[in-house]
Formats: structure tokens, C-alpha cells, sequence
């Protein structure tokens, strides 16, 4: 039996420019188990960002098999994957996306507007989880009155809100200091810790490191999967 949380077999992607097919990924076969804590390197060009996308449910696979938390997400309609990803995939990104008008407790709160959840409702989650990323303080300040680090924590607990099963980070800390970056990557493992599952795409070895396996990807195929020597300990 399967107990992965994602499941890829033999997937292809190609994009096309005009008839001529130009392959990205050439049959990526992986599997991530839940509450497991992978960070995605590879050079540029190699598929990462790709691979990432399709994990994230915003692009289809050209051919293979994506199994998501028990539910075959391979060739779903756009409407039926964007409801996948809503529901099981948190994603931080490097530039924050946040909202520049809105407060970091409303930014927080946007993916549960679209889950139909009550106002007051919404307001308590995104107090909930803007004290596990240690922001309670600043709920009230918009994007341009908070620091880049704060930026990136008003992302994580919005990625956090929904209780996905996944949480999906390309290249979290491509615009922080190096302090900064630590803070950010300490957050990250006691969201593995408290039991969600981490996927991690980055270029930085030492950001990389914060993860339990490695996966490198190039030109389009899985170079070498490994774990790592790191065992998470508490600051």
C-alpha cells in the first residue's frame, strides 16, 4: 500500500514552441511520505520550477501519474485543481505576495474568503496562526510598515491557514540577510516538527541542509536523491 502523501510516476512536461515540443521533465518518478521535509535543488534549466509547479498543482503533467494525498490530480480540469490546491498545498514564495492595502492579519485570512468561511471566523485563524510565526504583535500593519522577514512570516501563516497538507516554499529566503534566512528556515522546521510536510526549492546548499533529503534534479531527470546527516533539534 502507498502511504506517500505525493506519488509521481514516470512524469513527462513539455512545452511547446509552435509544433516543435521542447521537454522540460523526462519522467520523474518520486515519492514524498507525510510530515517528511525535502528541499528540490538543481541548477537553472534543470526542471526544478517546473517540477514545483506541477507538485503545486498550477500546471498538468504532459504524460504520467500525480497522486496527491490519494486523489489522482494528473490530467484534473483547471476548476477541480485549483480546489485541490486551495484546500492541500500552502505555498511561500520568495517576493511575499502579499497584498500592499491590506493588513498582514487580512492577507493572512485571503485563501479562507475563498473557502467561504465566516468574517469573524477568519479573523480568529489568522490571529491563530500569525502567533505561531511569532507576529501577534504586528497584525495590524500593512506590508510596507513590516520588515522583509516579517513579509515572509505574514507568508508563511497565510500559507499555514488553511491546515494544507503540504507546505510549498520556492526559494524562501532569496531576499533576506543571512539572519534573517536562519529565523525563517527555524519556522519552517517546527512546521515539519508539528507534523506538516515541507518541500523546499532552493539553490542554497545551506538552506538546502535544513531539510532531511536532498533531491537534485538535471536536465529534466532526477539526478540523486539523499538523505541528509540533519536531525532536527529545537532552539
Amino acid at each position: 500500500m502507498n502511504t506517500s502523501i505525493i506519488h509521481l510516476q514516470d512524469i513527462h512536461k513539455s512545452y511547446f514552441m509552435g509544433k516543435q515540443a521542447i521537454p522540460v521533465l523526462k519522467g520523474i518518478s518520486l515519492d514524498i511520505a507525510k510530515n517528511e521535509y525535502v528541499a528540490l535543488m538543481g541548477p537553472s534549466g534543470s526542471g526544478k520550477s517546473t517540477l514545483m509547479n506541477i507538485l503545486g498543482c498550477l500546471d498538468s503533467p504532459t504524460s504520467g501519474t500525480y497522486v496527491l494525498n490519494g486523489h489522482d490530480v494528473s490530467q484534473m480540469p483547471d476548476d477541480d485543481l485549483a480546489e485541490v490546491r486551495n484546500k492541500e498545498i500552502g505555498f511561500v514564495f520568495q517576493q511575499f505576495n502579499l497584498l500592499p492595502r491590506l493588513t498582514a492579519a487580512e492577507n493572512v485570512a485571503l485563501p479562507l474568503v475563498y473557502a467561504g468561511i465566516t468574517k469573524k471566523r477568519r479573523t480568529e485563524m489568522a490571529m491563530e496562526v500569525l502567533e505561531k510565526v511569532s507576529l501577534t504583535e504586528r497584525s495590524h500593519h500593512k506590508p510596507n510598515e513590516l520588515s522583509g522577514g516579517q513579509c515572509q512570516r505574514v507568508a508563511i501563516a497565510r500559507a499555514l491557514v488553511n491546515n494544507p497538507s503540504i507546505i510549498l516554499a520556492d526559494e524562501p529566503t532569496g531576499n533576506l540577510d543571512t539572519k534573517t534566512s536562519i529565523e525563517i528556515m527555524e519556522i519552517f522546521n517546527a512546521i515539519q516538527a508539528a507534523g506538516n510536510t515541507v518541500i523546499l526549492v532552493t539553490h542554497e546548499e545551506d538552506i538546502a541542509n535544513y531539510a532531511h533529503r536532498i533531491v537534485r534534479l538535471r536536465d529534466g531527470v532526477i539526478e540523486s536523491d539523499k538523505t541528509t546527516a540533519r536531525v532536527y533539534q529545537p532552539a
